[in-house]
């Protein structure tokens, strides 16, 4: 049986016993953050509290905190609710992609996704993953219909990863320049 876990994955108590760790080795306002992250629609503030094992108070408090530093978004009044502030995640990704990596591997990595983009255009023969005519993804069979949204899918992400890899680009060359405020607006 062990054995049969171990192919399927964490057991039921690996599980439970990773989500204790995380309670214990976590103050409130992590767990709240780690939860916010993941939060892509608005939700209310008990549902938060519930997902970070702590009070509504303590996830009220820590999401006040978050929508002050731009992490996250908030909502309405009765019921409040909150979401991750994408732009917030986006830059954040900008400034690890400029932090870790030098220009020329950013553009060789830009690159290659320009390249890659150019196949999927040549592959659908139309310029952008969203004109793509539904009509063509109902063509065939369940196995072709899967492997061409899977496709869509990766363009799409090929096509983000270009605008983060050019901000990124654009970030480590004004750094180089000095000109790290640039941009930047009170």
């Amino acid at each position: 049986m062990a054995e049969d876990e171990s192919k399927a994955g964490s057991s039921p108590r690996d599980t439970e016993a990773a989500e204790r760790q995380w309670r214990e080795n976590r103050t409130t306002f992590q767990r709240v953050y780690d939860i916010i992250s993941g939060v892509t629609e608005y939700e209310r503030v008990d549902t938060i509290a519930e997902r970070a094992a702590c009070s509504v108070d303590g996830a009220r408090n820590a999401l006040t905190q978050l929508t002050e530093m731009g992490i996250a978004t908030r909502r309405g009044n009765r019921p409040v609710e909150f979401r991750r502030n994408d732009s917030y995640f986006r830059w954040k990704r900008i400034e690890t992609l400029a932090d870790d990596h030098s220009r020329s591997e950013l553009r060789e990595r830009l690159n290659e996704l320009i390249d890659e983009d150019a196949e999927f255009q040549d592959r659908f023969a139309v310029p952008d993953p969203n004109a793509v005519p539904s009509t063509r993804l109902a063509d065939g069979d369940h196995t072709a219909v899967h492997e061409s949204l899977e496709s869509l899918s990766r363009w799409r992400t090929v096509r983000y990863d270009i605008e983060l890899l050019q901000d990124a680009i654009t970030r480590v060359e004004r750094h180089q320049h000095g000109d790290d405020q640039a941009g930047i607006s009170a």
